[in-house]
């Protein structure tokens, strides 16, 4: 990595600060991954980028990926169903999961991300069989480590099969203790608490239905022991609130709350099926969501209560959830239809495109517990991603660059993506591996992989 980088005469710098700063015409100078200065003047720097037509954006944050579902995106079989039966069939895909798929999934989900403006991810983890599950997360890391993405990895987990009334097979769940023991195992190799840190662990048992009440106490007591934060799926269906009010008499957020899973180390995914008063319990303890537009379109699992969130002040982040359910790894795509959709929904009480800008930076760091990312201003990682405006598609979007992300939308690659003062994208293209090497190694591993 370069000492120092000079982003020179940037057209437009949306830092996404607490005062919402709009540069023009503005330098940015990096040293060892962090942002030094932001004005008018320039310095010597070991590499320097001339911006005078691009727009610079804060990194975005996705908050909640299945990245080992790269490998079982766009199946016929699965095109047409809801979560449920989804899961039913993909589960005997997913069985046969290894060390190479997770490998090569996370490079081409990671890679998609990097070459959309995406710089840090939290992947969610959780299928772990019993005759390969060893070294998945390990795999994770040197994926992410290659292409110079921030990571937050999940150690996921699941015990309730089907011979105890869950969905998942027997193959893919272990005992409490096992999970624990890795869990810990996970923590002590992995998390890196600091400032600027590039990885960190976060424990998240996967969904009421295939995890007991035992394992999600004893995740959350582990976790709160190492100061990691907590993870779940939450809210997502009606089937799912059906499962809860019928096994265990209570809605999914009050199920939680007994087992101590609410707070502000606490986010869930999904979170359309909230109620009034639960959105106050929320509101009151802070606990997040990470909000998952287009896998919750395409699943028909319904539209989140964003607006009323994000007007209590609820943390709400932004994420593309798993390729399965979304097809794809962009946040870019995932921030122009989040604005379409709560438009149709809500007309004018829908965020603003600068809103879910906001969302997809601030919101996804202050769900990751992250105080160094998320915005552009001194002393914050330099994550960023630039885009030229000399483009076809960007004529007329000049008025206002904090929103044209999702009110008109960004196709394609960004230009430039920016991770701990590294350059990880430059012209479209990833730095840290080649992407046709990388294609057609992933594309063996995936036949491979759909041929058991």
């Amino acid at each position: 990595m370069n000492n120092s980088l000079m982003i020179k005469n940037a057209r437009f710098i949306v830092t996404c600060d607490d005062e919402d700063n709009l540069y023009e015409n503005t330098n940015i100078l990096i040293n060892d991954g962090v942002i030094t200065y932001i004005g008018k003047n320039q310095y010597e720097a070991d590499e320097t980028i001339d911006a005078s037509n691009m727009i610079v954006y804060p990194g975005l944050i996705n908050t909640h990926h299945h990245l080992y579902q790269t490998f079982s995106r766009n199946l016929p079989q699965v095109q047409g169903m809801e979560l449920f039966p989804w899961l039913k069939t993909l589960y005997e895909i997913w069985k046969n999961l290894n060390e190479e798929v997770v490998y090569y999934s996370s490079l081409t989900g990671l890679g998609e991300l990097l070459k959309t403006g995406c710089t840090t991810c939290f992947d969610h983890h959780y299928v772990f069989p019993n005759d390969n599950g060893t070294n998945l997360l390990d795999s994770q890391f040197e994926a992410a480590t290659l292409l110079g993405i921030r990571m937050h990895a999940a150690r996921g987990s699941m015990d309730l099969g089907i011979k105890d009334g869950g969905l998942p097979p027997n193959s893919v769940v272990q005992e409490v203790e096992a999970i624990l023991k890795d869990s810990e195992a996970a923590i002590k190799k992995h998390h890196n608490p600091a400032l600027y840190s590039m990885n960190q662990i976060v424990l998240a048992p996967c969904s009421p239905f295939s995890v007991s009440g035992t394992l999600m106490k004893e995740s959350a007591a582990l976790a709160r022991k190492h100061c990691v934060r907590l993870h779940t799926h939450l809210a997502e269906t009606k089937d799912e609130e059906t499962y809860t009010l019928s096994t265990l008499g209570l809605r999914p957020l009050e199920y939680m709350e007994t087992l101590g899973w609410i707070g502000p180390d606490v986010w869930f995914a999904h979170g359309i099926h909230f109620n009034d008063e639960e959105l106050g319990l929320l509101a009151k303890t802070k606990t997040g969501v990470a909000h998952c537009p287009i896998s919750n379109m395409k699943l028909s699992s319904g539209v989140a209560r964003i607006p009323e969130m994000l007007s209590l002040n609820i943390p709400v982040g932004l994420a593309v959830d798993g390729s399965a359910s979304n097809d794809g790894s962009n946040l870019l795509e995932e921030m122009r239809v989040c604005y379409l959709l709560h438009r149709l929904q809500s007309s004018q009480k829908a965020p603003s495109g600068y809103d879910i800008l906001k969302m997809a930076t601030n919101g996804g760091a202050r769900l990751l517990g992250r105080s160094d990312i998320g915005s552009l201003k001194l002393n914050m990682a330099a994550d960023l991603f630039m885009i030229d405006m000399n483009k076809i598609s960007l004529v007329g979007t000049q008025l206002d660059p904090k929103s044209l992300l999702s009110t008109v939308g960004y196709k394609g690659n960004v230009d430039y993506t920016i991770v701990n003062g590294r350059i990880v994208v430059k012209e479209g293209m990833l730095t840290g591996a080649d992407e046709y090497s990388v294609s057609e190694a992933a594309n063996k591993a995936f036949t491979k992989y759909l041929a058991y």
